[in-house]
């Protein structure tokens, strides 16, 4: 009799263990699910329609869109596209900002999407499960899960500490809570820290949704009236000078079409790794036909460059390339992402 109790009871407890499990995994899965129709890509453009920059948002209003400031900056256009959707939405301009929170709202046209729930940061402590939402390095409708690591205070402001990944590409995403509800704003990340990420309280979006004007077009300049210092100036910013792709050549009677390789070149004096880079192929007249992601995770010398192989869709190929050459004759823009300068106690070779 004992030991049918015993039994008995351990298979309660496993079945409580597992039914836990069960329960959460339902729980993330439901928030994914809940926040993708409010989740965007937005490509920002420059005053030609070329690609500028890649970042996340998400709406707060059925037509009106939070990111952060420096996603825009810079940009005279550009459209933003529904996590899982094709269709792509122009960006009217935008219609609040706040320079020193590096958060601005833009005017979305012809879209009625669903909002997100904002939740409230003051009962946001360290340890509270979070989940981030948002496109890093272009990879579309990326849910990652993590923990708040700790709240940061800079001066009077503050900044939260989060684990869940985040990369070039997921700034201006939401931070969720476990209810689904958004606590924070993808913001940053330390270069060379491990799960070093940051994010903006949802506190100070609350304020901005309070002082929404009509629509300004993102290619006026506007100077604030007295200089504002970014958030990001604490955090350091990301500065991709230094490493250049160039050097394109597709792999002709090598490989199948579309496979091609280049150049990074690392002209600092510093070995770097990790690189992360955007590739933009144009057609014949100069429009804007497919782009492609690429890292590079190794190390590369200082002063020295390394041949990196990377493919997309054979037609890319015809429509750029002259049949018999293993150079495009059109234009190809590298745009560098992000990259990571070796420490001293690295291994380069």
């Amino acid at each position: 009799m004992i030991y049918k109790k015993f039994f008995f009871c351990f298979w309660i407890i496993l079945s409580i263990i597992a039914l836990n499990g069960v329960t959460e995994a339902k729980v993330s899965r439901d928030i994914a699910k809940q926040a993708f129709p409010s989740v965007v890509m937005l490509v920002m453009e420059d005053d030609n329609g070329q690609p500028l920059s890649l970042g996340s948002g998400f709406f707060v209003r059925e037509d009106i869109v939070s990111t952060n400031l420096h996603v825009v900056e810079g940009a005279a256009g550009g459209y933003a596209k529904i996590v899982g959707k094709r269709k792509k939405y122009d960006i009217t301009g935008y219609v609040a900002i706040d320079r020193k929170m590096d958060l601005v709202l833009l005017k979305i046209n012809d879209v009625n999407a669903p909002a997100v729930t904002l939740g409230d940061s003051s009962k946001i402590a360290v340890g509270d499960e979070i989940f981030a939402v948002g496109n890093p390095k272009g990879l579309e409708g990326t849910f990652s899960k993590g923990i708040v690591s700790a709240i940061r205070k800079i001066e009077e402001d503050t900044l939260l500490q989060i684990t869940a990944p985040i990369s070039p590409g997921s700034s201006g995403g939401p931070i969720l809570n476990s209810e689904g509800n958004v606590i924070g704003i993808s913001v940053a990340t330390f270069k060379g820290g491990q799960n070093l990420n940051f994010a903006i309280p949802v506190s100070y979006l609350s304020n901005l949704l309070t002082n929404i004007k009509s629509a300004k077009a993102l290619s006026v300049k506007e100077k604030p009236k007295k200089k504002v210092k970014s958030i990001l100036n604490d955090l350091g910013g990301r500065n991709t000078e230094g490493v250049v792709g160039t050097n394109l050549v597709w792999a002709y009677k090598q490989m199948q079409a579309g496979d091609y390789s280049l150049s990074f070149q690392n002209k600092l004096r510093e070995p770097v790794r990790d690189i992360w880079c955007l590739v933009i192929f144009y057609d014949r007249n100069n429009e804007p036909i497919d782009i492609d992601v690429i890292q590079y995770t190794g190390i590369i010398p200082g002063r020295l460059a390394k041949r990196v192989t990377s493919e997309v869709d054979g037609s890319v190929q015809e429509l750029t390339t002259r049949d018999g050459s293993a150079s495009p004759h059109t234009r190809v823009e590298f745009r560098i992402l992000d990259f990571q300068i070796v420490e001293e106690s690295e291994d380069v070779f």
